[in-house]
């Protein structure tokens, strides 16, 4: 892998870190929509919820995907010990993912170190989100995969996927050979030990990573991220995409190029002050569906902030990033 880009990006969150305590929690409580990355979203008893990057994974919620507010942290450590053991030198929790199944919310995160592919995944449940319930305690549950400096692969990004009534799988990956697929047992959430990798996507420059699937009519939709992120300004991230009959693939673009040979669709890339656009999750709610992603504010000397974008579709079944809201 390009090691200078990945460690750049990197270099960029740790900066933050040390700045401002960690990468996504250190706003004004009247500027919560700043210094986010890699968010990802889940809507539950009126409120929509975003979990991102940083010490302890901070907790942001709103009314109407745009005023948002802090509401605490998943843990009250850092990172949990188990991680921070397996990953000495670990500085916090990257990526996280939220879903909700067998009546519990399940956060998928990464702990990993500068550069490297000795990373590990964990999930941690709570029954409610709601801070003030009495049912409001989180339980980690531990360790659901590891990539090892032998490994082909990144352990980091999770996101779970609803493949079928029953049926759960995990994509994963950053650089290295991309993005790969496992199934999960659907009571545990955790793969078995024999559970075979699948890649699903890859480039030949390596810089591919931020999965995210949904499913939707016919077609299961892989959306990542190209590029280098988190260079404040000089950002080039962009958010890309396939779709596939089957959730392994082949998920193809727009113009029929295999995402196992770098191909992918723009959904997003930079727009004026709109910088670097990436690490995207998509809402399907009542209301329709939302592409929520972190870019670097132009105004703002590259602040990482969230942004919400409406999903139109074209009558062929494209997605089509509208207006942000907001702005």
């Amino acid at each position: 892998m390009p090691r200078s880009q990945h460690l750049k990006c990197h270099w960029f969150i740790v900066a933050l870190f040390l700045v401002y305590g960690c990468a996504c929690s250190a706003a004004p409580a009247e500027n919560a929509n700043r210094f986010v990355h890699d968010p990802c979203i889940i809507e539950a008893d009126g409120y929509y919820y975003i979990f991102c990057t940083g010490a302890g994974i901070p907790i942001r919620r709103s009314k109407d995907l745009v005023q948002w507010e802090q509401v605490g942290r998943v843990f009250s450590e850092d990172v949990p010990a188990w991680a921070a053991q397996a990953i000495p030198g670990s500085k916090g929790i990257w990526a996280p993912d939220v879903a909700f199944f067998k009546n519990r919310f399940h956060i998928y995160y990464a702990v990993s170190t500068i550069g490297k592919n000795r990373s590990v995944i964990g999930v941690v449940t709570n029954q409610t989100l709601d801070p003030k319930s009495k049912d409001y305690h989180w339980v980690d549950e531990g360790k659901v995969i590891e990539s090892f400096p032998n490994n082909d692969f990144n352990a980091i990004d999770p996101n779970l996927v609803f493949v079928a009534p029953g049926k759960l799988a995990l994509v994963l990956g950053s650089f290295w050979t991309g993005i790969k697929l496992v199934a999960l047992d659907s009571i545990t959430g955790k793969p078995s030990p024999d559970a075979p990798l699948v890649s699903v996507a890859q480039r030949p420059s390596t810089a591919i990573e931020a999965p995210f699937i949904i499913h939707r009519g016919t077609y299961y939709y892989l959306f990542v991220s190209f590029d280098a992120c988190c260079q404040g300004i000089r950002s080039t991230y962009n958010i890309r995409v396939g779709r596939a009959k089957d959730v392994i693939g082949p998920y193809l673009d727009h113009d029929g190029k295999s995402m196992m040979q770098g191909g992918g669709s723009l959904v997003l890339g930079t727009q004026g002050n709109m910088i670097g656009p990436g690490h995207c999750a998509v809402l399907q709610s009542a209301k329709g569906d939302f592409l929520v992603y972190h870019f670097y504010d132009g105004t703002a000397n590259g602040v990482p902030t969230i942004g919400v974008r409406p999903l139109s579709w074209t009558p062929d079944g494209w997605p089509v990033a509208l207006a942000p809201l907001g702005f």
